[in-house]
């Protein structure tokens, strides 16, 4: 019971803070790029977006190794850093791929604005990556 209660009270309100600076990120690189760099369809709607996603994702990374789950992180060299980069950007690729899912589900099967189906399929999303996060990208090491 320690342990959920742990997660509850330390772990998912840094978490949640993350997860507001990814998303300030996020919004403001693709504005950024949707409105002073690319001016066509594909380089609005497809390629910034792909550089928000990345540039959120990484800013998330940093939080998450310097605040949320920094007495677990111990970055010995800079090959260890880029492993667990990698991993954790791929499991924000499937935490986008669930939200992306389960807003056209809810939306299909609502009718509902996007934007709601949006905020529940991010809730969704979130707790998948929550839980990615916490029990692999930065699981606890034996005697921790």
């Amino acid at each position: 019971m320690a342990n959920v209660k742990e997660l509850i009270v330390k772990r998912l309100p840094k978490y949640f803070f993350g997860s507001l600076m990814g998303t300030l990120v996020d919004t403001l690189v693709l504005w950024a790029f949707s409105h002073l760099v690319f001016h066509n369809y594909v380089g609005q709607c497809i390629i910034s977006p792909i550089i928000s996603f990345e540039c959120a994702a990484f800013v998330n990374f940093l939080v998450c190794c310097n605040f949320t789950w920094k007495d677990r992180v111990d970055h010995k060299t800079v090959k260890a850093f880029f492993r667990r980069y990698l991993a954790y950007n791929a499991s924000c690729t499937g935490g986008f791929l669930i939200k992306m899912g389960m807003l056209l589900l809810i939306q299909y099967l609502t009718k509902w604005d996007v934007v709601i189906c949006n905020l529940l399929a991010l809730c969704i999303s979130g707790t998948f990556n929550f839980l990615m996060d916490e029990f692999v990208i930065f699981k606890k090491k034996k005697g921790q």
